[in-house]
């Protein structure tokens, strides 16, 4: 695994009133809800850049109010059209 160091102010924590892994398990969730509501990334690879198991990020997606399934409109009616 690699490891990636950032630095940032101590005052950003006590702002948050989190502590700094609680500060990185939260930023690395809300980087891979961004980046799977996007479309860049999988559900398998956001729930890996999490740290969570499928379930919990499927969990993450709903508290967060994120669609859990990602549909092309463009696809789909492709799809539609051939049924």
């Amino acid at each position: 695994m690699t490891t990636v160091a950032i630095e940032l102010p101590e005052e950003a924590f006590s702002a948050l009133r989190r502590s700094p892994p609680e500060f990185a398990r939260e930023m690395r969730l809300a980087a891979a809800i961004h980046w799977y509501a996007r479309g860049e990334i999988s559900q398998e690879k956001a729930a890996m850049i999490a740290g969570l198991d499928r379930a919990d990020f499927l969990a993450a997606l709903a508290a967060q109010q994120i669609d859990v399934f990602q549909v092309d409109m463009e696809s789909l009616r492709r799809e539609l059209d051939r049924a």
